[in-house]
């Protein structure tokens, strides 16, 4: 089954581009990764640019409206993401944990819908 793995930071807490708290955390992203990538489960992952590169997007009463940044508010931004396959929810949490914002942020863990199921 694939997993989203959604890393929430705030930026006011995390390690600061430029410091040896940002190339620690780095360096832990890239062995997280590093073990997705040995283990055969990564399918994907990415960091986003900051919420002020962000447009949002909706439609009402038939017009397509656009703003400025996310459309949620929130102390946490969504920073980046990784999709893995894995057997069950407990191997995507070991996995999750990996993720060097878990000590500081959140990591939501997310079963991706299957629209083409075996057997369908």
């Amino acid at each position: 089954m694939q997993y989203m793995l959604l890393i929430y930071g705030a930026p006011e807490v995390e390690p600061q581009y430029g410091t040896p708290a940002f190339s620690e955390m780095m360096a832990g992203y890239a062995a997280a990764s590093a073990k997705m990538v040995e283990d055969g489960v990564m399918r994907g992952g990415e960091g986003l640019q900051g919420v002020e590169t962000a447009t949002s997007l909706r439609i009402r009463n038939g017009k397509v409206e656009t703003m400025d940044g996310p459309f949620a508010t929130t102390k946490e931004h969504l920073g980046g993401y990784y999709v893995i396959d894995v057997p069950d929810l407990d191997a995507a949490l070991r996995y999750a944990a990996l993720i060097p914002s878990a000590t500081y942020g959140t990591v939501e863990v997310r079963p991706l819908m299957d629209y083409n199921p075996a057997g369908a």
